[in-house]
């Protein structure tokens, strides 16, 4: 069984793991379980999962950086997201929705700025804070950068079924709120 399979039968959504014939007949130790040692159970199952997620940071990693044209950093790619997912945000609402410092995003958002990525607007429902909006620019360049990634995922997936990417796209929806839901911070999503 793949570790997408793994995934999914411990949330219990794949309905067809057992039928679908991807990986059912893999023995346990090609599965990196012999390296695993005294790891059973659930143990064994999410040093697999942190493994296979290394592994996927990696090639998408290596996938971004081999894309043409103008790239967006990392944290310029998930700053536009937020942004635009949740309209504009303070620098206190993205310090909270990222759990990460003022001073960095302070930095982050003030290379948007130069980029032309983000504008300063007045707090459009009349607080006092100034909120950071997504420009036309940032819009156009966040369109291109997605549609590159997706064209590169569409290529990576091209010969699975429909059937397999919705479980999937399920699985990651789910592994992503769960840890949403631990961490505090949901993230919109479309």
């Amino acid at each position: 069984m793949c570790t997408l399979h793994i995934m999914c039968v411990m949330h219990n959504i794949c309905a067809m793991h057992m039928n679908c014939g991807i990986h059912t007949d893999v023995p346990r130790q090609n599965l990196g379980v012999a390296q695993i040692g005294r790891r059973t159970g659930m143990d064994e199952l999410a040093y697999l999962i942190e493994y296979e997620t290394m592994l996927l940071g990696r090639h998408v990693h290596l996938a971004h950086a081999k894309l043409d044209g103008e790239r967006l950093d990392r944290s310029a790619y998930i700053l536009l997201s937020r942004i635009r997912m949740q309209g504009p945000m303070s620098i206190g609402q993205l310090s909270d929705a990222f759990d990460l410092d003022v001073s960095t995003l302070n930095r982050q958002t003030a290379a948007l700025m130069r980029s032309g990525l983000v504008e300063r607007i007045p707090d459009p429902e009349g607080g006092i804070a100034r909120k950071f909006r997504i420009t036309g620019e940032g819009e156009r360049r966040l369109d291109a950068e997605r549609d590159e990634r997706t064209h590169t995922f569409e290529s990576i997936l091209a010969d699975w079924t429909p059937e397999e990417v919705a479980t999937l796209a399920g699985c990651l929806k789910r592994f992503n709120t769960a840890i949403e839901r631990l961490s505090g911070r949901p993230w919109p999503r479309p």
